[in-house]
């Protein structure tokens, strides 16, 4: 198979209200919540990162200014710290800023759902294949991801989707997938299905809000009917393309934590907070105490 275009831009949908997180996101955008000491949204720009995506798209909506001045340079901080000689912060920040150019904001002015968020990226993301990765879903493995998926992608081309079990008693809340042959460390989908009824699904292997996609569906998107939630939904749009082009999954096999959900929230806190060798002393006799005592 001939050399596939490489995966140089990734889509973040970031315009979402984050009512489940109210209060709190009156003032702070969901994507700007902290797990241990980042917020959520970098977990999700590292694990683009480490992939080799060079260009960071932000889809973003009314309040989120916050997520672009995150993504910048602010020399007040960065002057304390240097009068201060704290030279391992400023490192820190350094390393988490994008390189010049290379993140880009556009506004979903809107909330028409997910499909129409991904199609608000159209011009910056241009004729070429993507990622998209929904902010709300931070993971946890020693190989990410997409990183993953971008290698399945080497082999399949097409549109790569991430895969996860789940009890297939909870496959009707998901979007569930059809196993197909295998292709490297996945497989060819066979169908997609959002929510099915219960007895139905295809598998237990849900969509977990990864994907690399073809720019085809800028097109299927401009003129899809409104779906579920009367919202332009991606997953329709994927229906659509699966007509004419491949659809492939890339089994994930670490922890996913959604985020926009309390409890996936609190246990995302927990269990990055018991991988640092600097908090986990600290914390995982007092959890212990805490959770026996609860008994």
């Amino acid at each position: 198979m001939a050399q596939q275009q490489k995966i140089r831009k990734a889509v973040f949908p970031v315009a979402g209200l984050g009512t489940r997180f109210l209060p709190a996101t009156k003032a702070v955008p969901k994507e700007m919540l902290t797990v241990v000491d980042k917020p959520v949204i970098q977990y999700v720009v590292d694990e683009a990162a480490e992939a080799g995506i060079e260009h960071f798209v932000f889809v973003t909506g009314r309040g989120k200014g916050v997520i672009e001045d995150y993504f910048d340079i602010q020399y007040e901080l960065e002057q304390m710290l240097r009068e201060r000689n704290k030279n391992a912060e400023l490192t820190l920040l350094a390393g988490l800023l994008p390189k010049a150019g290379t993140a880009s904001f556009t506004r979903q002015q809107v909330p028409l759902g997910l499909g129409h968020a991904v199609w608000c990226a159209r011009d910056i993301v241009g004729n070429e294949p993507f990622a998209v990765l929904l902010p709300d879903m931070i993971m946890s493995a020693d190989k990410g991801c997409l990183k993953g998926m971008v290698d399945l992608y080497a082999q399949t081309g097409g549109n790569v989707l991430a895969v996860q079990e789940c009890d297939p008693e909870q496959a009707h809340k998901y979007g569930i997938v059809g196993v197909g042959e295998a292709v490297g460390e996945g497989f060819k989908i066979t169908q997609m299905v959002e929510k099915p009824a219960k007895g139905t699904a295809p598998s237990n292997l849900y969509i977990n809000g990864r994907y690399i996609l073809q720019p085809e569906i800028f097109k299927i998107l401009e003129t899809q009917e409104r779906g579920a939630g009367n919202e332009i939904q991606l997953t329709d749009g994927m229906l659509a393309l699966a007509n004419s082009q491949e659809f492939a999954a890339y089994p994930f096999k670490g922890d996913t934590f959604d985020c926009g959900a309390k409890d996936g929230f609190i246990l995302a806190n927990l269990a990055f907070a018991l991988q640092r060798a600097d908090i986990r002393p600290a914390i995982e006799g007092p959890m212990k105490a805490l959770i026996a005592s609860l008994k």
